[in-house]
């Protein structure tokens, strides 16, 4: 991406401020481009961490050549030097996903009244409760909805191919964040990302472009980033066929898993179950995954009986896999004697066994399950207190027309890619001052703790500076008070860190 100006961004700004609160532009020229960005403005007030606070929020569109692209601000109105508090700037993944489930679920002044997995609620109406947990005491908040998703949309003078692919998609994203900064007079503020899922790749990208250079961007855009949040990372995407690293990745969150379903030792805690399959992955099952068919029949019925023991799975079934539990091998496994199966995206959900679909995602027990209310909630809190006026749907997850085009460097649709995590390596290395944090769901079995840990340990990325932290929860680690109240309060620790 180009980090040159939009040469139409004074106009832009110019006709930004003159828009009354929540007023649409004129309608777009035959030609597709609009000339004047809409923004939805309403205020609010709040105790976040624990302080009370007042905030200007703001739908506002960013336009640039061939999409417009809808970001939802919340900036603290009651504070004298703007500048000098940091900004985060969150977004999910998909590829093709909105920003509503980080939105909703941590990032916001308001959050999906949703708490226990045990018991979700999946028809409507669905509500909005109040949301201490938002980082807002310490940071304003911008989240973004790339084309495709949420309101934002490619124009008719724009193409997919500009905007759906990994290097397309994050020099796009790092147009909004400059222009939301210029916008808003902030570029030297302290700046975040906070990333979930895909959006950890688009993260990792974003960090190497944001600086700028003769073969990034031609010019030394000089935007360094203070921290970036990974979420559910997902930055390795280079692994072929045949691999056994991830078997060894997910092993700890099935150990995990199994002992919140009550499966193995009495007595046994998540943590303690993940530090005990470290400890095994170390100690003998790496060697007899190496050894594959060399390995001797007794050895491989001593792995077995460990493997059984931590997991949950009888031997049988561990025998029966050579050794090689994958996720959705568990999620059908574990409570099948129950006739029950639990999902990958966040083990704690779990449906029946008879009777499910054959949809990846919405047949898992939890999309299928927490989806409706996020998507709900959002629908009423858009309208009634973000004052959004638009007479297009909101997209949360675009599967058939964004995911299913993205490039991820070998064409469209091809779902490989490289391991991006050296990106991010590259921006920490030429910005000493930049840190990390990785946040992972204890109950992920999509992008499990095993996996951050591998992946960031053998990027070179500095450890230094980076901070792992495990949550009572899955995929999106907010779900549930405990998880939410626990990544909070980490984030707030890694934003208000001295610079």
């Amino acid at each position: 991406m180009s980090m040159r100006i939009d040469r139409t961004l004074i106009a832009l700004a110019l006709a930004l401020a003159a828009l009354p609160a929540n007023a649409a532009p004129a309608p777009a020229p035959a030609a597709g481009e609009a000339t004047q960005p809409r923004i939805f403005r309403s205020e609010g007030q709040g105790s976040f961490g624990g302080v009370r606070l007042r905030y200007a929020a703001a739908v506002e569109e960013v336009l640039l050549p061939g999409a417009s692209i809808f970001v939802t601000s919340y900036v603290r109105s009651d504070v004298k030097d703007a500048v000098s508090r940091p900004v985060i700037f969150a977004f999910n993944g998909g590829p093709g996903s909105a920003s509503l489930w980080l939105h909703l679920g941590v990032m916001g002044p308001r959050r999906v009244d949703f708490d226990d997995p045990t018991r979700p609620r999946t028809v409507a109406p669905f509500a909005t409760v109040a949301n201490p947990d938002s980082p807002l005491d310490v940071a304003d908040i911008v989240l973004i909805d790339p084309p495709g998703t949420g309101y934002s949309r490619i124009l008719p003078g724009g193409k997919p191919e500009q905007f759906y692919g990994v290097e397309q998609d994050a020099r796009a994203m790092v147009q909004v964040v400059e222009q939301w900064l210029r916008r808003h007079g902030r570029l030297n503020s302290p700046k975040y990302l906070v990333s979930e899922s895909y959006g950890t790749v688009r993260a990792a990208v974003m960090a190497r472009l944001m600086a700028g250079g003769p073969t990034q961007t031609g010019s030394m855009d000089g935007l360094t980033l203070n921290g970036v949040v990974l979420l559910g990372q997902a930055m390795e995407m280079a692994r072929g066929e045949g691999e056994d690293r991830g078997y060894v990745a997910i092993l700890p969150s099935l150990a995990a898993t199994a002992c919140h379903f009550g499966k193995v030792a009495a007595g046994c805690t998540p943590e303690g179950q993940v530090e005990a399959a470290r400890r095994f992955i170390e100690t003998g099952y790496l060697s007899a995954l190496h050894a594959g068919s060399r390995l001797p029949a007794d050895r491989k019925a001593v792995v077995a009986r460990d493997l059984a023991a931590l997991t949950g799975l009888s031997e049988r079934d561990v025998l029966a896999a050579d050794l090689r539990i994958s996720g959705a091998a568990f999620a059908r496994l574990l409570l099948a004697g129950e006739g029950r199966r639990i999902g990958l995206y966040d083990a704690r959900f779990v449906l029946p066994s008879q009777g499910a679909g054959g949809d990846p995602v919405a047949d898992d027990p939890a999309m299928g399950q927490y989806v409706p209310g996020f998507v709900g909630a959002w629908s009423d809190y858009a309208a009634k207190t973000l004052k959004v006026d638009l007479d297009i749907p909101y997209e949360p997850i675009a599967f058939r027309d964004v995911n299913g085009r993205w490039d991820f460097g070998f064409g469209p649709g091809v779902p490989v890619g490289k391991n991006y995590a050296l990106d991010l390596a590259a921006a920490m290395n030429r910005n000493p001052a930049m840190r990390l944090m990785v946040g992972t769901g204890y109950y992920d079995l999509v992008t499990p703790l095993g996996s951050a840990d591998y992946v960031v340990a053998h990027a070179g990325i500095p450890l230094a500076r980076t901070s792992f932290h495990g949550y009572p929860s899955g995929h999106g680690p907010y779900l549930g008070a405990e998880a939410r109240t626990a990544l909070a309060r980490d984030l707030r620790a890694f934003v208000s860190a001295p610079k």
